[in-house]
This record gives C-alpha cells, sequence and structure tokens, in this order.
C-alpha cells in the first residue's frame, strides 16, 4: 500500500512544535508526525507527517505560510520493509571500548571491542543518538577510573543497550526497566540476542516504583537517558536509590538545560564528576556523596 510523507522546515522548537500540533487538526488527518531538531548548528527544525490518503495540499499551503514554514515536500511512500532498510542504514557506532552494530554488521566486529548487537525497533536507543553515545562514553570513562559497582540500574531503558554493555563488564547484576511495554519486550529480545539474559533482568515499571526495583536497591550505578522533566521529578527517589559513593549518569537533556539539572541533583546529594556534549546534547555523570 502507498503511503504519504509531507515534510517542511522551520527555524525555532516552539515553533516547531506549534506547527506539528496544528497538523493533527488536517483532513485527511495524518497516522503520525514528526518533530526533530536538524543538528547541524543551523537552528532549523524538521516536521513531517505520515498519511494513509494523499494529504490536503491547500492545507498544508496554508499551514506553511501561517507558520512561516518552507513549502511541504509531499512525497509517495512505496510499500516496503522500511524496518529492514533502515537497519541496512545504520553503521556501527564505536563508544570506547563498546562496539555497537546490527546484525548486517556481523562480519565488521572488531576482536578486541565489547560487542552489543541491536536492531533497529520501536524503542530509543542503537547508539547513534548524541545520548546514548554520551551514555556509553561515560560508562567507558568509569571503567577506566576503576569503577566497579555491586548492582546496576537501566531506568527508562530503550533497548536495553546501556543496561547490556555495563552487564558485558561488571559481574554484578543489573537491572532494565522501561514504563513502555514495547520498549521491554525490544530490550528482552536484545538482552536474549547477546546471551545476557541471566545477567539483565527486564522489567515495566514507572520511575523507581517497582518491588522488583526496591528490592535491589540502593544501586552503585544507575543510567537514566530519559528528558529533562522526569529527571527532575525523579531525582529525590534516584537519591534513595543510589548508594553512596555511587554514580548516576543522566542524559535525554540538551545542553542548556544542564545547569538546572545539575542544580537539583546538587541538592540532592550529588556532585558533578564529568559534562560530555555531543552536537546539542548533553551527558550528566554526577557521583552520590558519601556519608
Amino acid at each position: 500500500m502507498t503511503t504519504f510523507t509531507a515534510l517542511t522546515t522551520l527555524t525555532g522548537r516552539a515553533a516547531a512544535e506549534a506547527l506539528g500540533a496544528a497538523m493533527e487538526r488536517l483532513i485527511p488527518e495524518p497516522t503520525g508526525i514528526g518533530v526533530f531538531e536538524i543538528e547541524d548548528g543551523s537552528g532549523m527544525w524538521e516536521i513531517g507527517g505520515y498519511f494513509i490518503d494523499r494529504p490536503d495540499a491547500a492545507g498544508l499551503a496554508l499551514l506553511a505560510t501561517a507558520f512561516a514554514a518552507r513549502p511541504f515536500v509531499v512525497s509517495e511512500v512505496p510499500d516496503q520493509d522500511w524496518v529492514a532498510h533502515v537497519q541496512r542504514q545504520l553503521p556501527p557506532v564505536e563508544a570506547g571500548r563498546f562496539f555497537v552494530y546490527g546484525n548486517h554488521d556481523a562480519d565488521k566486529v572488531p576482536a578486541d571491542r565489547i560487542a552489543l548487537l541491536i536492531e533497529a525497533a520501536m524503542a530509543f536507543g542503537t547508539g547513534h543518538h548524541g545520548t546514548t553515545l554520551g551514555c556509553l562514553l561515560a560508562l567507558d570513562r568509569l571503567i577506566d577510573n576503576g569503577f566497579s559497582p555491586r548492582g546496576v540500574a537501566d531506568i527508562g531503558s530503550g533497548t536495553a543497550v546501556l543496561a547490556m554493555a555495563a552487564a558485558s563488564v561488571f559481574s554484578c547484576p543489573v537491572l532494565d526497566s522501561d514504563i513502555d511495554e514495547v520498549a521491554v519486550e525490544v530490550a528482552l529480545t536484545n538482552v536474549m540476542a547477546n546471551n545476557l539474559g541471566d545477567r539483565v533482568h527486564c522489567i515495566e515499571a514507572t520511575g523507581f516504583e517497582h518491588r522488583d526495583i526496591a528490592a535491589r536497591a540502593p544501586f552503585d550505578l544507575i543510567f537514566a537517558n530519559i528528558l529533562k522533566g522526569p529527571l527532575l521529578d525523579l531525582a529525590p527517589a534516584m537519591s534513595k536509590a543510589t548508594n553512596p559513593g555511587g554514580y548516576v549518569i543522566l542524559s535525554g537533556l540538551l545542553n542548556e538545560q544542564a545547569d538546572e539539572v545539575i542544580a537539583e541533583y546538587h541538592e540532592n546529594g550529588y556532585n558533578l564528576w564529568h559534562h560530555d556534549k555531543i552536537v546539542d546534547w548533553t551527558t550528566l555523570t554526577l557521583g552520590k556523596t558519601k556519608a
């Protein structure tokens, strides 16, 4: 079945999000809308709609004019396996000692790296985005510094790439959680594909509210690659779940959001250990103060 896309660009996050919201009122309505920053330093954002029926050209033109966006480009999308197509287009990711790859690149795995098999799927975290890459590099730095935890948790794990990276290096148990049922299924699939089923425990949970998390806490290392709002909300609970002398690796943050998160976590007993920036994205490594 042929479907359609309608794409445009404009400057500024607020305007882009407003245009994305306005597209929801189109008839025929889109089956999905995406709003993404173009990470080239230009300040431009891409707004796209996906349609089962051909979108209304006049309606799109009115929206483009109203929001000072470029004219929408409408394209037909032929019926094909887009997940397989995306998988073929994703190159391997090298992050310190870690090598993240898809099955199509199995022949490229270096002998001296820790290989993590991740397939593109309906969950975030293939290692290509600046936030996931930043977390892997932060973990690599802690390992080089001699850090060895007794328990690890990955909160909001997506594909489980961070949980699996930790489980591949440390001998302790690793707890992997996500709020989304599909993400948990993807995580479990990846964990089994990497023969880590006996090391990584996957659960569906919101924040730290789950009996399995409570039973295993406190942790020496916690990953939380989510968003600024949830990170701020979780700061008190995360502090209770972190052992003194332990670390948290936080991401999902734009660079301009970092200071607010650092200040909140300082109020909850953490000190900044390292601040990574990859294009527009920040990863923070913070240490829990010792009693």
